[in-house]
């Protein structure tokens, strides 16, 4: 059995790079133009991938809050209202596409209804994401898997015994794992990075982790638990109007990130204690000869 998943051109495993995805979602608040911008930024960090999120605001939106007022930087509209207007459709993500294709970073989705996989599925994403609110949505992770794409499992807000099922309805060989905890922002003493190892051990696939905490500590310490991917939404400004902007990272930060992240991954090593070449002057001159 092989211990990674190929994301697109990447190996994702314990012994590969740690897969880097910039979560833009719906950061970008329904704007094509802020959409690139985020892409700029997740290829001038070197992040792998882009992730958004993509709706069929009638299925997924519940009838009590359809109709519920919301006030919006384009005014004052009904919550599906709202949710179709930051909606990109067939133009919006096939200028997506090519963009992230001209930037060499690649795209995917978290899709939350079978109508919206087979909209995504007509651009060939890398990969899908099953978002912590869908794991128990059987039909959709079933619809989803058919695809035969790599899934990436999110498991915020999760029992073991339902991210169990979820992993058992995805081919082993497409599975992936984020830890997470779905609170936006997240406090420290909720992520339980101890985790990390647990779902290694019981899954024995690619596990990664979903920030949604503030700063970068957290998820740097990820990958020192065995995180193999590491995701964090993204943004222009945490000021911006929106539920997710508050939990994101702006471009100086997923900048450092990035750096912290391979930085750390240099350092790792392999376990096996050498005296390096380094070391060998500062050896002969501080040592006691017998």
């Amino acid at each position: 059995m092989a211990n990674f998943v190929k994301i697109g051109k990447k190996k994702v495993g314990d012994k590969h790079p740690v897969y880097i995805i910039g979560e833009i979602g719906l950061n970008h608040n329904g704007s094509l133009e802020i959409a690139k911008k985020l892409i700029d930024l997740a290829a001038l960090a070197g992040c792998d991938a882009v992730k958004f999120q993509k709706r069929t605001p009638e299925l997924c939106v519940p009838d009590e809050y359809k109709n519920v007022m919301r006030e919006t930087p384009w005014g004052t509209m009904t919550y599906l209202e709202y949710r179709k207007r930051v909606e990109f459709g067939e133009k919006e993500y096939g200028e997506i596409d090519r963009y992230c294709k001209k930037k060499k970073v690649a795209w995917f989705a978290s899709c939350w209804d079978a109508p919206s996989v087979d909209f995504i599925e007509k651009f060939s994403p890398v990969a899908y994401k099953v978002a912590s609110a869908s794991i128990t949505d059987t039909s959709l992770i079933e619809h989803t898997a058919a695809t035969g794409r790599p899934i990436l499992m999110s498991s915020g807000m999760s029992t073991m015994e339902e991210i169990r099922h979820c992993a058992s309805l995805i081919p082993h060989d497409n599975l992936l794992v984020m830890h997470a905890t779905s609170t936006y922002p997240c406090i420290p003493k909720e992520i339980n990075l101890k985790m990390i190892p647990v779902l290694k051990k019981e899954f024995k696939c690619p596990i990664g982790y979903s920030g949604h905490e503030i700063g970068l500590q957290i998820s740097l310490a990820a990958v020192v638990m065995g995180a193999c991917m590491i995701e964090r939404h993204i943004t222009l400004d945490r000021a911006m109007w929106g539920s997710d902007h508050a939990a994101s990272l702006e471009p100086n930060g997923l900048m450092k990130l990035v750096r912290d992240i391979r930085i750390i991954e240099e350092a790792m090593g392999d376990g096996v204690k050498v005296v390096y070449k380094s070391e060998m002057p500062i050896r002969e001159k501080l040592r006691k000869k017998k």
